[in-house]
C-alpha cells in the first residue's frame, strides 16, 4: 500500500493491481482507517479469508518552500 499527498488530499493505492484499490481522505490517520476497513472487506468478502494479516503502508509527501536570502 502506498500513500501519497496529492493536490491537497492523501491518496492510497494498492501495490497490487489485482484489486484496483484507490482511496483518499483529507487526513492521513483517517485514510489509514479507511484502508484498514477496505482491506478487511476485500479479505473477508472477496477472498473468504479468516486470520490476521499484516500490511505495510509507505507514506510520501512532497512539499516546497521559498527561501529568500537577504
Amino acid at each position: 500500500m502506498k500513500i501519497v499527498w496529492d493536490d491537497g488530499v492523501w491518496v492510497a493505492e494498492a501495490d497490487d493491481d489485482e484489486f484496483g484499490l484507490v482511496l483518499e481522505s483529507d487526513s492521513f490517520d483517517a485514510l489509514v482507517e479507511r484502508v484498514k476497513m477496505a482491506v478487511k472487506d476485500l479479505l473477508e468478502v472477496d477472498l473468504k479469508y479468516t486470520g490476521e494479516v499484516r500490511f505495510v503502508i509507505h507514506a510520501e509527501r512532497e512539499d516546497k518552500i521559498m527561501a529568500l536570502a537577504s
